[in-house]
């Protein structure tokens, strides 16, 4: 039986060392002047830190196993696509609405109050990031 908290630990290393390595071929710079690699470098100690933590909980805790459910794979899968199409297409305000609402079918209830909110925080953030920080996002 393979441990899910054993296989979430790993998993977050192996995200964490593959974006951590190439990041020290850029230059890092000092934290007074930052370089290229400054920041993905940390980011990914970070999630290196997670996921030596994680391994080290799934000693302590009970197993849980690890089950996989094609089902919930293939709607997360297309939700993300109905986003980028959307996106790209129309607008990422649909995008947004789109992948919340396919993505809660994965679930173990559905609910349109609780989409509807997190549509709200996803729409409220993405025009805190076009409107702050100047990001070119087709949200209208």
């Amino acid at each position: 039986m393979i441990d899910r908290n054993l296989a979430r630990g790993l998993f977050l290393c192996a995200i964490a060392v593959s974006f951590g390595l190439p990041a020290m071929h850029y230059g890092i710079g000092r934290l007074s002047h930052a370089g290229p690699g400054l920041f993905p470098l940390m980011v990914s100690s970070l999630l290196l830190l997670i996921g030596v933590l994680t391994v080290a909980r799934s000693r302590y805790v009970e197993r849980v196993p690890l089950l996989v459910n094609p089902r919930n794979i293939a709607l997360l899968l297309g939700a993300l696509c109905a986003f980028a199409l959307l996106s790209r297409l129309l607008n990422m305000t649909l995008g947004i609405a789109a992948m919340v609402f396919i993505a809660g079918f994965a679930g173990s209830s559905y609910s349109v109050a609780r989409n509807l909110k997190i549509v709200a925080g996803l729409l409220a953030i993405a025009f805190a990031f076009q409107k702050l920080l100047s990001l070119n996002l087709p949200l209208l």
